[in-house]
């Protein structure tokens, strides 16, 4: 992401001043009013709100249409089958972790994982990061009890307070103005990161190197490791520098949940007459809000940002070709990404029929797979938590199913921290349920620590040599 910083509030450029309108009048951007929002909060204030869209309204926009316009080119290549998505970041982001600290150690995880991704499928791995925005999260129930007490449930930073007192559970419009803040900051650190060499390709090898040499499984990653190795070395002989492949190239992505938070902070492109939510590159409508007569499909088709869209072991394809038909009836590659969160038992089930007719249609959709949100349990403790060998046996299945219809497997979406906490079982140092009383520390779901999501990375690249013959030929 390498582009002028426009995010610093107290400083930045107007809207107008970098070639883009002021947020939509109550023309396009507003259309979803009309419908029904599904997962949106019932703010006791009206007119705090307003007070609240209109400031956002006036706001620099956070990203640029020209830098959503380049993730849109790279998602491209992955729906053609020349790159690979890597997706990955918190559930759900809060305002008091955004440091310098957590910022570089989550972008440093996935700047390995992709080097070791790279390797394994000879081709270019684009980095969308779910953060600068994962501050609200759609829930099943939207209240809560506890011992006799009903409240609000948490929705996230940008809704409400996750202390269980009515003080804490009232949303509040004001958060979406902390959000906003936050978002800032952390777009301000993932652009100086990028920006400053430290992710070059030799740097990410060494950290990954200093990974193996503490893993239980070092045995089995040594042979990525040495042949990564040897394509350096091999670089080095024909003259070229490792750091003369710059890899740092990073987007931002977020579940457009908050239509309060997106809409105001939609622009025009002057130069273009297209719309942008400029909260973020990328945003993805959830399985609970993708209601094809709903206001959140009216909406993300009104903007002209890469989008995407998470299906559930229940989507049909008839479901799917209809979502395509709304969300991007041009056909064009790179504009829309279907997410599917299918669960280890249902991928192979699910996802053949899924890919087979949306390709029998002639769309070229990025096909990514969540393996975390179909995997869920409940621990005996009463923490929500996720296996591991689940995680990876989804990811493999996916793969498999690609495979075997000769489709393209167009990446992973992950729920990550680069912490080390505890919070899903397994991996190389086999957590298990007594671990999760160590450093269980996310908002809402579990998460993949350092070590595990690295992990992932290494066998999911042992098992793509069998996937490898496929890729080349998509992308000859």
């Amino acid at each position: 992401m390498n582009t002028t910083d426009t995010t610093d509030t107290a400083g930045a450029s107007k809207p107008a001043a970098l070639g883009l309108g002021p947020a939509l009048g109550p023309g396009p951007r507003d259309t979803w009013r009309a419908l029904p929002a599904g997962q949106q909060p019932a703010y006791p204030d009206p007119a705090a709100l307003r007070r609240v869209t209109d400031e956002l309204a006036g706001a620099p926009p956070l990203v640029l249409p020209g830098e959503c316009d380049r993730l849109r080119d790279r998602l491209a290549a992955v729906a053609r089958g020349e790159a690979l998505l890597l997706q990955g970041g918190d559930c759900a982001e809060t305002f008091d972790r955004v440091s310098v600290d957590t910022v570089h150690s989550k972008l440093n995880t996935l700047m390995q994982m992709s080097a070791v991704l790279t390797y394994a499928v000879s081709m270019p791995v684009v980095k969308v990061g779910r953060l600068a925005g994962q501050y609200a999260k759609p829930r099943s129930k939207p209240t809560e009890s506890r011992d006799g007490v009903t409240l609000p449930v948490y929705r996230g930073d940008a809704v409400n307070g996750p202390d269980f007192t009515h003080g804490s559970r009232v949303p509040d419009p004001e958060r979406l103005l902390r959000m906003y803040q936050a978002s800032s900051h952390t777009l301000n650190l993932v652009r100086a990161f990028t920006a400053s060499g430290r992710a070059g390709l030799s740097q990410v090898h060494e950290w990954n190197r200093d990974f193996i040499a503490g893993s239980p499984l070092r045995a089995r990653y040594e042979g990525i490791a040495d042949g990564i190795d040897r394509a350096m070395n091999f670089m080095r002989a024909t003259g070229a520098r490792p750091q003369d492949f710059d890899d740092s190239e990073f987007f931002v992505s977020h579940e457009g949940l908050l239509l309060d938070y997106e809409s105001p902070l939609t622009r025009r492109d002057r130069r273009t007459g297209r719309s942008y939510a400029t909260s973020g590159h990328m945003l993805w409508i959830g399985e609970r809000t993708r209601d094809l007569d709903g206001a959140h499909v009216e909406y993300f088709s009104r903007i002209d940002n890469p989008i995407g869209v998470k299906l559930g072991p229940a989507t049909t394809a008839d479901t799917a070709l209809q979502l395509i038909d709304r969300l991007d009836p041009d056909r064009e590659p790179g504009r829309l990404t279907f997410v599917v969160r299918l669960g280890v038992d249902r991928v192979r089930e699910v996802l053949p029929p899924l890919v087979e007719k949306v390709t029998a249609s002639g769309a070229q959709v990025v096909w990514a797979c969540d393996p975390m949100h179909g995997n869920t349990l409940e621990a005996p403790s009463g923490h929500k938590t996720r296996r591991f060998d689940d995680i990876l046996g989804e990811v493999r299945g996916f793969f498999e199913v690609h495979r075997a219809l000769g489709t393209h497997p167009g990446g992973i979406h992950v729920e990550l921290t680069g912490d080390d906490v505890t919070e899903c079982l397994g991996g190389g140092h086999d957590l298990g349920f007594p671990d999760l009383f160590h450093r269980y520390e996310s908002a809402c779901d579990p998460r993949l620590n350092r070590g595990q999501s690295l992990d992932l990375a290494f066998l999911v690249a042992g098992f793509l040599d069998d996937v490898r013959p496929v890729l080349d030929g998509l992308a000859v």
